[in-house]
């Protein structure tokens, strides 16, 4: 191992220890004040961060009939739920453990899936917080594997792995190609998939978000149309501290035929699921990621934004 292995290998082990510091405190203290405590920290510190740039961008794209001042309290607001979930991580097990704190609405839907026999493509963003959706499902017996992107720091990626299998998320499949032959290979064993399909994608169509074209995940139609599976779409609401509303909405139909057409009209149906539920609680969704073409960014910076 080179010299500068070693030190990568070390900095990724400092940061691990960071991280079981701070998860072995958050372990011991009561959920709703880890999660406020998330939310106060997140409050005061997002706003001096480059993302906070990015979120009000995002704003000003998305809701260009706001004035400033609403663009910049709706962005300081959101830093406080992605405080929320990012306590609320390490506290997932005790959170859905206690059935005071998930109400599921549609769940007939749920169950109408594993009735069927069939897998489903759950498809869903980042509103309020997503891990409870994930483990929602497990609740009612479907088995998924999740899509995501793993972090760069090995020992923090298999330590967040650990703590998913704590409440109940077992199956994981990195974001990519050998993520996507996993699955596949899932969903011909009748294995569910989840994605949240509301990120930046390069090799997507190019389909309206917010009025602004945006390359989006296609995979999640692709998946659907492949293997005749639901394509089931769903969200999350907070309703107070570490409380929170799922909801399971109608399924998406497919599209007939199987060509690009079909495809592209499937993912504008999910962009919109996600548009419509981003519009409903702008204070619970996820503005720091750049989910918009880099050409819109420069724009707004070239006006001084």
């Amino acid at each position: 191992m080179t010299r500068s292995a070693r030190l990568q290998h070390l900095e990724w082990r400092l940061e691990a220890a960071g991280y079981d510091l701070i998860a072995g405190i958050l372990r011991i203290v009561p959920i709703d004040a880890a999660s406020g405590f998330g939310a106060w920290l997140c409050r005061a510190l997002g706003p001096l961060t480059s993302a906070h740039r990015t979120a009000l961008r995002n704003l000003r794209l998305a809701f260009p009939e706001w004035d400033e001042d609403q663009r910049r309290a709706m962005a300081r607001r959101q830093w406080e739920n992605f405080g929320r979930v990012l306590f609320e991580f390490f506290l997932m097990d005790r959170i859905m453990a206690d059935p005071s704190r998930v109400e599921v609405f549609g769940r007939e839907r749920l169950d109408a899936i594993v009735s069927s026999g069939k897998p489903a493509v759950f498809v869903s963003g980042h509103f309020a917080n997503f891990e409870v959706m994930a483990a929602t499902k497990r609740l009612v017996g479907i088995e998924a594997v999740l899509m995501y992107r793993g972090v760069e720091n090995p020992y923090i990626d298999r330590r967040m792995r650990e703590s998913r299998r704590r409440y109940g998320v077992n199956l994981f499949a990195p974001k990519g190609v050998e993520g996507g032959r996993g699955v596949m290979a899932a969903l011909k064993r009748g294995v569910s998939v989840g994605v949240l399909a509301d990120q930046k994608y390069y090799e997507g169509p190019l389909v309206p978000f917010f009025g602004h074209g945006a390359r989006s995940q296609h995979a999640p139609v692709r998946f659907a149309m492949r293997f005749g599976a639901h394509l089931q779409p769903g969200w999350v609401e907070r309703t107070r501290g570490a409380r929170f509303k799922v909801y399971v909405a109608e399924p998406i139909p497919l599209p007939e035929g199987g060509g690009a057409e079909a495809v592209e009209a499937g993912v504008r149906a999910v962009n919109a699921f996600i548009e419509e539920r981003a519009r409903a609680r702008p204070w619970e969704y996820w503005w720091v990621h750049r989910r918009w073409p880099d050409a819109l960014y420069a724009e707004l910076a070239a006006q001084g934004y």
